[in-house]
């Protein structure tokens, strides 16, 4: 796919409930589904190197497993302390059954 856009996982891999890790280009990447919409964050907090695909979802935030710092889901917003940078997050497009995501502008 051009412009950025890379295949990062299987729909069916994203699960109501279930942060899914993977990687592409390079780049560690957390999935969410939220709402029947798929959503792309930076696996890593931004706090202290933990992956947050292995916290938990509350709502539209993902609490880092090492620290309990969250993140807002669609927007990367630090909402907890000990966070205190936003994570980046990405674009998403889902095409039949693929995910992409869009690593560059």
């Amino acid at each position: 796919m051009s412009d950025g856009w890379l295949k990062a996982a299987d729909l069916d891999d994203v699960v109501d409930g279930e942060p899914f890790a993977c990687e592409i280009a390079g780049t560690k990447l957390a999935l969410y589904s939220l709402d029947g919409c798929i959503f792309a964050t930076s696996n890593i907090c931004s706090h202290a190197y933990a992956l947050l695909s292995d916290g938990l979802i509350e709502g539209d935030a993902i609490e880092c497993p090492l620290h309990n710092a969250r993140f807002d889901i669609r927007t990367g917003k630090a909402l907890t302390s000990p966070a205190e940078k936003d994570i980046a997050t990405y674009l998403t497009k889902v095409e039949g059954n693929a995910v992409f995501v869009r690593i560059s502008d």
